[in-house]
């Protein structure tokens, strides 16, 4: 049987899907419970080792067991291992073992990167339903439909809040204080030290390791974007970490909780509330239960869906009071964007480019919404024949008013002046003549 660094080098030696995906098959058929032990160990994102830089080696020792390196990765794994302590047993493994198996193997373990093209899904697909011990693990949250398609689903008793626009965080508290942040893909956020201080605090508070649902936003959604993978340069300090849901790590890892939304609400709120004093960036989002069924129920559920959105927010969220979190997309989660739509003019176009190149791209639109001038550009919501025909014919379309359907405003940051439209989509022509309106 093939050594795991061994497998690794072969992997790295052929960029061909198919040849990868027969190495693998291979190392499953013979039952090479090491490789694949190792490859869950680094690819499974709920699995961290708290090290950021691992050195590789030069020259041979005289090897290392497996079961010692796996010893010290659950110390590490725990965190029962850390700092300098971390350190100096990490160096002493990397003395002991050979080049090869240290730096194509279990190095890459430790700083969670094969290094050969292979990722999670690789190894599940040729692992399928063979032996659960191979497969890795796939991080994933729950995540809401779109209301408009389940209007259906909005009735009854729901509860209703704030739809955020910011960046979805998983945040796993242990009772030890360690805090791991991970995006909802299952990437592990590294630059918002300020929040796993705080909630590091209290996690004395929580019985067993769990996990806080929420979305980091900031004063700025665009900086924020720019930090949250950033490796240097890093300034988050005004971010919060705004939750809406609460669940153990042991119902999250399976898959499905326990508990009732409406339960989870009253859990997550009892527990801020007694801390919320020493944890200024750790808040929780305000629910409120409406009865869809009764008329004073619906007019209580546009007025929030109107102050949300003179709020700043992109919409809300209704919730199933009675369901349970689920790791995957559901209808108990449903998530309501309105939308605007505003007459502008055609003042000018744009040419696509990949499969649009040589016809409309996009119509460079103009005008006045309330007061506020806009300009943007429209290319969704075209068909393939409009941005032939319009673009044969410039003169046909410009001066022309369309209907333009968008998420909402937003600031121009290049003019003081100028707003621009989020998401504009071409909803029709507004006349057939330039400037005509009808």
């Amino acid at each position: 049987m093939r050594k795991p660094w061994e497998v690794i080098q072969l992997l790295e030696s052929d960029s061909s899907r198919l040849v990868k995906e027969s190495i693998i098959a291979r190392e499953l058929d013979v039952g090479n419970d090491e490789f694949f032990r190792g490859c869950r160990a680094a690819l499974d994102s709920m699995i961290t080792f708290g090290v950021k830089k691992v050195e590789p080696k030069t020259g041979d020792g005289k090897g290392l067991k497996p079961e010692t390196f796996w010893r010290v990765a659950q110390e590490l794994a725990e965190r029962r291992l850390t700092g300098n302590a971390a350190i100096t047993t990490i160096n002493g493994l990397r003395n002991q073992a050979t080049e090869a198996e240290w730096n194509d193997w279990y190095r890459r373990i430790l700083i969670k990167d094969l290094r050969c093209g292979v990722s999670d899904k690789t190894i599940n697909s040729v692992v399928g339903k063979s032996n659960d011990n191979y497969r890795v693990p796939v991080f994933s949250c729950q995540l809401a439909h779109d209301g408009a398609n389940h209007e259906s689903k909005i009735t009854g008793q729901k509860l209703v809040e704030v739809k955020l626009d910011g960046v979805r965080v998983i945040a796993i508290v242990y009772p030890t204080g360690t805090v791991n942040l991970y995006s909802r893909n299952g990437k592990e956020l590294t630059n918002f030290p300020h929040i796993e201080r705080q909630l590091a605090k209290h996690a004395v508070l929580f019985a067993e390791p769990t996990v806080l649902d929420g979305e980091i936003m900031s004063a700025s959604f665009q900086d924020l974007m720019k930090q949250v993978h950033r490796k240097s340069d890093v300034s988050a300090d005004d971010a919060v970490l705004n939750l809406f849901d609460i669940l153990t790590l042991r119902e999250f890892q399976a898959g499905q909780g326990e508990h009732k939304q409406i339960n989870r609400t009253v859990t997550l709120h009892a527990w801020h509330n007694t801390i919320a004093d020493h944890m200024p960036n750790v808040t929780v989002v305000g629910q409120e239960l409406v009865d869809l069924d009764t008329i004073g129920g619906q007019e209580r559920f546009k007025m929030i869906n109107t102050q949300a959105i003179a709020g700043g927010y992109e919409g809300i969220m209704i919730k199933d009071p009675h369901a349970k979190y689920e790791t995957k997309r559901t209808t108990a989660w449903l998530k309501q964007k309105p939308f605007i739509e505003v007459s502008l003019r055609v003042v000018g176009l744009e040419e696509g480019t990949g499969k649009n190149a040589g016809r409309l791209g996009a119509l460079i639109c103009e005008g006045e919404d309330d007061g506020v001038k806009i300009r943007t550009n429209v290319g969704s919501g075209l068909t393939d024949t409009m941005r032939d025909e319009i673009w044969q014919d410039h003169a046909s379309v410009l001066g022309q008013v369309v209907e333009v359907r968008a998420d909402a405003k937003t600031k121009n940051q290049d003019s003081e002046d100028l707003w621009s439209l989020r998401f504009p989509r071409f909803k029709s022509f507004r006349g057939f003549a330039p400037g005509e309106k009808i």
